[in-house]
């Protein structure tokens, strides 16, 4: 099928030619409605199978997104303005378009905004009409992962997360149906007011893909942790859910008697005590216990980088970064005082505004010799992207905006972009009060999209594609302005002790 189209696309120059040769009243206009007979997989015979016939009892489902290409096949194709899947217009070119084959690439759709009615079908336009198909195109399975505040009071706003959770044909909590809700962007949430009567603990949600049922939990969980390395007096803040009536709490090996939790109850915060030790992360409440997988006051599990003599160095004296210290007593590398409470060895990374589509230059980037570094075992190269983080250690004690921190590996496809200026429909510009630890998520690294732009694209599903088969890779992080305009500032920023570790 796919070579009887390449003839007849190179045959249409051809045909314009000759019509071209006859008189103007012999032209014909196509003013028929167009018909589909069918939508097809693109791809060489005998894998461009049939997706749909427009039966709705034998056409099978595609879940997922948009990208892909399909041949819609039928007659009267020619001439089309326009081509809806499940009402979202798709990008058309006239080249892939013959009387009887439409070679078309499916939209990226958000199943939280699409129009209910039109979902499962193709609108096929052209200027002698249109026509409907059916085609079962639909959100993945929904998931749930959380809820906002089990606690809430009735009338309080509640969220429950997860994924896919649209278009909603039914959603019902601890046993009451819940009419008026917001559905959050790609269906990631579900906004509403927490019911007065409660009689069960079921989570229930039915999209147009399935149906999933949770059970309302209230087992505390770690998130995050603002510094995983604090010195001794150091505030630190430990993040998560469900921290209510907390009755053991420990960081590393020491059990921490002075806190206060938030009260939202996502966070504890609490001063370091003296002599950390190395460990896990503990939250015991009535409800159970949450446990971080990674260890605090442990830098060098994982370890790929910290321009330490006599650690794991691995600079490649390469780009416009320093090598700095924060020990005044430091002959070299210089010591330099804006980045207090850090007394060891780090890196230094400035650069000014940055114009449109600048960055990746010599002068502002950071180059890790790390090839040799195994980021993730080779016994765990099969799991989830989402169980391992990027760490870094990081202060910025200067208002950042606009610019990009960029993280890319040797293995090219996928990029992580960290913007924590970027609000959404706002900025607010950004800089930490000393030394935080970041956490990027594996599966926060996405491949380029034409349309969105880099790290944009979908995300990363296997580590190997990241570091390759073997789990080893070099690294560059820099500083990237992907707007259209100059940004409201530049990057002044210090790291250290970057590494790769489980964190689920």
């Amino acid at each position: 099928m796919k070579k009887n189209l390449f003839i007849r696309l190179c045959l249409l120059p051809l045909l314009f030619a000759m019509v071209a040769l006859f008189p103007a009243c012999k032209k014909s206009n196509n003013t028929a409605a167009p018909v589909i007979t069918d939508v097809r997989n693109y791809d060489a015979s005998p894998n461009d199978f049939v997706l749909s016939t427009g039966n709705p009892s034998t056409s099978g489902a595609m879940e997922g997104n948009g990208g892909s290409y399909v041949v819609i096949q039928g007659s009267n194709l020619k001439n089309v303005t326009e081509v809806d899947f499940d009402g979202v217009p798709a990008s058309i070119n006239p080249a892939f378009v013959t009387s009887t084959n439409a070679v078309i690439k499916m939209p990226t759709i958000d199943y939280s905004t699409v129009d209910t009615a039109k979902i499962y079908s193709i609108t096929y336009k052209t200027n002698g009409g249109s026509t409907t198909f059916f085609f079962k195109l639909g959100p993945l399975m929904p998931t749930i992962t959380a809820i906002s505040n089990v606690f809430a009071n009735p009338g309080d706003s509640v969220y429950v997360y997860g994924a896919n959770l649209a278009p909603v044909k039914s959603f019902s909590y601890a046993g009451v149906s819940i009419t008026s809700f917001t559905t959050g962007l790609n269906g990631a949430s579900l906004g509403f007011l927490m019911p007065a009567s409660q009689p069960t603990k079921i989570i229930k949600v039915t999209t147009f893909s399935g149906t999933v049922i949770d059970t309302i939990k209230a087992t505390p969980t770690i998130t995050g942790i603002s510094r995983d390395d604090p010195n001794p007096g150091d505030s630190v803040y430990v993040y998560g859910t469900y921290f209510k009536n907390v009755q053991v709490f420990t960081f590393g090996g020491v059990a921490i008697t002075s806190f206060t939790a938030s009260k939202d109850l996502k966070s504890i915060g609490f001063v370091m005590p003296a002599n950390p030790q190395a460990g896990t992360v503990s939250v015991t409440t009535k409800f159970g216990t949450g446990t971080t997988t990674y260890n605090v006051n442990d830098v060098a599990t994982g370890r790929i980088s910290d321009w330490e003599w006599g650690g794991n160095f691995n600079y490649d004296w390469w780009g416009g970064s320093n090598v700095t210290s924060g020990n005044p007593s430091s002959g070299w590398p210089p010591y330099n005082p804006d980045f207090p409470g850090n007394t060891s060895m780090y890196l230094t990374l400035q650069n000014g505004p940055l114009a449109p589509g600048d960055g990746n230059t010599g002068s502002i980037a950071i180059r890790m010799d790390n090839s040799k570094i195994q980021w993730v075992p080779t016994a765990n190269m099969g799991d989830s992207p989402d169980n391992w983080g990027f760490k870094f250690d990081l202060s910025v004690p200067q208002a950042w905006n606009g610019s990009s921190l960029v993280v890319v590996t040797d293995v090219s496809g996928y990029i992580a972009r960290w913007e924590p200026w970027n609000k959404g429909a706002t900025t607010v510009a950004y800089k930490t009060k000393g030394w935080i630890t970041v956490t990027i998520p594996l599966s926060a690294f996405r491949a380029s999209d034409p349309t969105l732009g880099d790290g944009k694209g979908t995300p990363l599903t296997k580590i190997s594609d990241l570091t390759g088969a073997s789990g080893k890779t070099g690294c560059i992080m820099y500083i990237h302005n992907y707007g259209s305009s100059k940004t409201p500032t530049g990057f002044y920023g210090a790291f250290d002790n970057v590494r790769v570790v489980k964190i689920k």
